[in-house]
């Protein structure tokens, strides 16, 4: 017979986790703001303190630097925006001589399918009216909200760290404030390695759509090369928008230089991830390609667009969790387990690396 006992205390536990957990399932969608903000101010920390010790006070860092990210984004929307609408309205209007162009393309292969009558049969009122534009609304209200909150979360962070930092150190125990304080560093640069390594695969992508569509003098080209940016952000969605708008924009030229700019971002996109993301990442969060390309995987497969988002950081923490655990249980001081390398981070991190090296060699 089997036999399981659990004491009152057990019991406790027990109710508090699945209380905890119940709570977590309610308030997924606060977590998924903190812990973006969180993400975010880790990656903008060391410029703020950049900032800080060039005698600039730490509000008036942080708000320069978000000031700053602000207006770089609101010109770029600017520039995206208007470009959008005037390929929209051209795709409106020439639907029909589009359609008629791909027949005759496609027929060149021995495919007959009956696009133009299909274009012409659009309703175009009913596609942008009624529910689906109110529903539109909605979201983009939504997304603006959140993003207000997220970038108003990440100030205060910002702003606040020092206090937060002297409020956590309460709960270190005596004598191990040097591990907790490395470990605390690592995590900070791995998770900051995220945004960093975003940053380098989205500027990537932006100059190769560039060069591709004015080298096929696709109009508008400048607009839907940092369309194809923020678009890489995005997981899987992202990478088939911007390799279907660019060929849409450069069909309605003709249809072979939509065949070069499809083929050429296809291309590219196999290229990012097989050969691009996994090293990038790879380096900034000290991952292994295979551990990348898993991670994203499975906070895709759990959590959608969030879990894709957030899995690489996550996967980078819990490395940096269990390096410190086996340098523990090998009787080792734990140091700091993170790359040293941070890409896009400020000179003074690099400044301070040396310093402690030069100590560590006397």
């Amino acid at each position: 017979m089997f036999k399981l006992e659990i004491s009152y205390q057990g019991i406790i536990l027990i109710i508090a986790l699945l209380v905890g957990l119940w709570l977590l399932t309610k308030l997924w969608p606060v977590v998924i703001m903190v812990v973006t903000a969180t993400i975010f101010m880790t990656a903008l920390l060391p410029y703020v303190e950049w900032l800080v010790k060039r005698g600039l006070p730490r509000t008036a860092s942080v708000l320069l630097l978000l000031v700053g990210i602000v207006l770089f984004l609101a010109g770029l929307f600017a520039l995206i925006v208007p470009a959008m609408i005037d390929e929209f309205q051209n795709l409106k209007d020439n639907l029909p001589a589009n359609a008629r162009d791909a027949e005759d393309f496609l027929d060149n292969f021995g495919i007959h399918v009956e696009l133009q009558q299909k274009a012409r049969d659009i309703d175009w009122n009913e596609l942008l009216t009624g529910e689906a534009a109110f529903n539109f609304g909605q979201q983009v209200v939504f997304t603006i909200l959140t993003i207000v909150t997220i970038a108003v979360l990440t100030a205060y962070l910002l702003i606040d760290i020092p206090r937060l930092s002297r409020f956590v150190y309460q709960f270190v125990p005596p004598g191990r404030e040097p591990e907790f304080n490395s470990v605390l560093e690592s995590l900070s640069r791995v998770v900051g390695g995220y945004i960093r390594g975003q940053v380098v695969t989205s500027a990537a992508i932006t100059v190769f759509t560039m060069v591709l569509l004015f080298s096929a003098q696709v109009p508008n080209a400048i607009a839907f090369a940092v369309l194809a940016g923020f678009l890489d952000i995005i997981p899987l969605v992202g990478a088939i928008l911007a390799v279907f708008l660019p060929s849409v924009a450069a069909f309605q030229e003709s249809p072979e230089q939509a065949l070069i700019v499809f083929i050429g971002l296809v291309a590219y996109q196999q290229f990012e991830d097989r050969f691009l993301v996994p090293r990038v990442y790879g380096q900034t969060l000290n991952l292994p390609p295979l551990v990348v390309f898993v991670a994203v995987l499975v906070g895709g497969q759990l959590f959608g667009i969030p879990g894709v988002l957030l899995a690489l950081p996550a996967a980078a923490a819990a490395r940096v969790g269990l390096d410190y655990f086996i340098e523990r249980r090998g009787g080792l001081v734990a140091g700091p387990v993170a790359p040293k390398d941070e890409p896009l981070a400020p000179d003074y991190i690099k400044e301070d690396e040396v310093k402690e090296e030069e100590k560590v060699g006397r």
